[in-house]
């Protein structure tokens, strides 16, 4: 297993019966930890190259729920050739005429990849569903293909993990009425986001039955409390690395060259392409 069972930031809070503790995470402790962190997706992703590994995460939840900053988190540091993040739009026409699960196994990693699915074929249990975009039958089909669909994943070689980020009501409302106003996030306030967020009892439904009938031995369910995004974040990286048996890869020490000479070369003068420096 990676070597990320213990966190410091994480451990500093807890409560005396174990419970997340209540005080505010201080910057300071986050960005060491994640700093930490960091450090060890870097040797994950070592390891995938070197051992040719396949890699799948699903991360699903509610709108507002956080799973881009989760994975902004993960794979700010590493290299996108690596990992990779998957958030199909829409289905097109012809798409909607495939079997349902077709466009997502295009997706699906290959030696010394790591995917991440920002939502995945889980759509048709929960968003589909919910929002009518989909028959109850379509969603019994999904119900008896998909666990299969997961177990000959595993079969071939991927590391499959599925992760549920569960925010409350309060704080979904907090966060999506932050969208409003707020000229940076208003692209992530869609009419569907406004549409679903009066569903909230419908969804929770779906997301029970999703669980009961998709959680298996093989690719098992993971949920994550995410009102506090950076204790989310910080709990999924450290579960997601204790759930992948990697290890250090070797590297030798790295040294750099002596540059070339000049051998006459001069610099031009391209100050007249520069842009203005207002900062």
């Amino acid at each position: 297993m990676g070597k990320t069972e213990k966190s410091s930031a994480s451990d500093a809070t807890l409560s005396q019966d174990g419970s997340p503790g209540t005080e505010k995470l201080r910057r300071k402790d986050y960005e060491a930890e994640l700093a930490r962190l960091h450090v060890e997706l870097v040797q994950l992703q070592e390891w995938v190259r070197r051992e040719k590994k396949k890699i799948c995460i699903v991360f699903e939840g509610r709108d507002g729920a956080g799973k881009g900053g989760v994975i902004k988190a993960i794979t700010e540091r590493v290299s996108p050739r690596t990992f990779q993040v998957v958030a199909l739009p829409a289905p097109t026409e012809r798409e909607k005429s495939q079997m349902y699960v077709q466009r997502y196994l295009a997706h699906l990693p290959a030696a010394s990849e790591i995917v991440i699915f920002d939502r995945s074929w889980y759509n048709r249990a929960g968003v589909e569903r919910v929002m009518g975009f989909c028959t109850e039958k379509d969603v019994e089909a999904f119900f008896r293909g998909v666990t299969l669909i997961e177990r000959a994943m595993v079969d071939s070689g991927i590391i499959l993990l599925k992760y549920w980020l569960e925010v409350s009501r309060d704080e979904q409302t907090r966060r999506l009425e932050s969208r409003i106003n707020d000229g940076r996030k208003t692209w992530k306030l869609s009419e569907m986001d406004l549409k679903s967020y009066s569903c909230w009892h419908a969804y929770s439904r779906a997301r029970d039955e999703m669980f009961q009938k998709t959680d298996t031995g093989w690719a098992p369910w993971y949920m994550v409390r995410s009102d506090d995004k950076k204790r989310a974040r910080l709990n999924i990286i450290t579960h997601m690395l204790g759930r992948i048996p990697y290890d250090k890869t070797p590297r030798r020490k790295v040294e750099l060259p002596k540059r070339d000479k000049a051998n006459g070369y001069v610099e031009p003068d391209y100050t007249s392409k520069l842009i203005p420096e207002l900062f």
